[in-house]
């Protein structure tokens, strides 16, 4: 689905379309950034630039797809994009990907899990660039936490009513996924209503849920518009998700002992909510580092090769919670690196850990994309 155009022999030159901006959004451990990695590897040709806004002061959002990006990915973090007063950042970050040079024919904003969403569309309507237009808000939706996310913060179901396109992501570890649809549907205006596993979605999607000119415009007025008086500081952002949590970052260059860092996940407080990172367990497995995922009570942790040319086997995490202790956390974190003078793993360290193993991509089930939604809410 490129964008690109072409000029033949006595041709006129053709005018490139603006490459659409799609707002990517959903609380915490929603499921955006790996539905942006499934995005990127099954795209059918067409490149993705991704502005990627990590809540942490570790932009680990940023490490997972950066790989995948390259040069195409840019990174806002340690902090929610919807807040910010200048900019201007943004606006050289859409101006760099929106580059002809480029090559990239849409580009995704993957808000952080505390973001506003339509504090972001309103960033991208703002933009001056006229080689870029608002391409949509799609909003990630965690099936299996929808009730309790609701229940901690009823704005959701505002969120949701301004969405262009709905994915309803971990239908697998729903106890009733059909209800979840159903009351999805419920809550959207006249958004598509994607079920998935896994993140996966069909491509076309990224590029089909641009908002009609009525929409844009509702948007612009009733959900976007800022009270703030001209020259004064946007600075009323109390109905924010964001504000009632804080974040701990943590790093290590001690790799963890996996029997202490279990200890700590299995007894994790109630008001943490969403850990994320990677593990470095040393000579308890080499080879490899662990991405670690928590949402709620749910745990996985997914072995892979050390990226090459590391130059430092780091142990990096982001816990992100609400009445938290940060000083607390960061101690019990501290407590949970391995001796350095332990002489050798013994081979049961890893059983805790090898218990919240995800299967291997090539376990899991093909996505067919046969999505049993209403066309007529597309």
């Amino acid at each position: 689905m490129s964008q690109s155009s072409s000029r033949g022999p006595g041709s006129s030159p053709r005018q490139v379309p603006p490459i659409p901006v799609v707002v990517l959004a959903g609380f915490l451990g929603s499921g955006k950034t790996t539905l942006l990695n499934h995005l990127l590897h099954r795209s059918g040709g067409s490149r993705i630039g991704a502005v990627v806004n990590d809540f942490g002061a570790i932009e680990i959002d940023a490490m997972a797809v950066a790989g995948a990006l390259g040069d195409s990915t840019v990174s806002l973090g340690n902090g929610c994009l919807c807040c910010a007063v200048d900019v201007e950042e943004l606006d050289r970050y859409l101006e760099r990907l929106a580059d002809p040079a480029a090559g990239i024919d849409v580009i995704v904003i993957e808000a952080s899990g505390l973001a506003e969403p339509q504090e972001l569309v309103r960033m991208v309507l703002a933009s001056e660039n006229p080689r870029v237009v608002y391409g949509g808000l799609v909003e990630v939706v965690d099936a299996a936490e929808f009730d309790r996310t609701r229940q901690l913060h009823p704005e959701i179901d505002r969120h949701l009513a301004i969405a262009d396109l709905v994915v309803v992501n971990k239908l697998d570890r729903a106890e009733d996924g059909a209800g979840v649809l159903s009351l999805v549907r419920s809550l959207s205006d006249r958004a598509a209503v994607v079920p998935a596993t896994y993140g996966r979605i069909d491509p076309d999607f990224l590029f089909d849920c641009r908002p009609s000119e009525e929409r844009v415009g509702q948007l612009s007025f009733d959900d976007l518009h800022r009270h703030d008086e001209p020259g004064e500081e946007y600075t009323d952002h109390a109905g924010h998700l964001h504000t009632g949590y804080d974040s701990v970052s943590f790093v290590s260059d001690v790799p963890m002992d996996p029997r202490r860092l279990m200890e700590f996940l299995d007894g994790r407080a109630e008001g943490l909510y969403r850990i994320k990172g990677y593990v470095d367990f040393g000579p308890y497995d080499p080879r490899n580092r662990y991405a670690v995922h928590a949402v709620g009570r749910f745990l996985r942790f997914c072995p892979e090769p050390w990226p090459p040319g590391e130059a430092a086997r780091l142990t990096q995490l982001v816990l992100i919670g609400s009445g938290i202790d940060v000083p607390a956390l960061t101690k019990e974190l501290d407590a949970c690196r391995s001796e350095k003078d332990a002489p050798h793993a013994d081979e049961h360290g890893m059983w805790g850990v090898l218990r919240y193993v995800r299967q291997t991509e090539a376990d899991e089930p093909e996505v067919s994309y046969d999505y049993d939604y209403d066309a007529d809410r597309v």
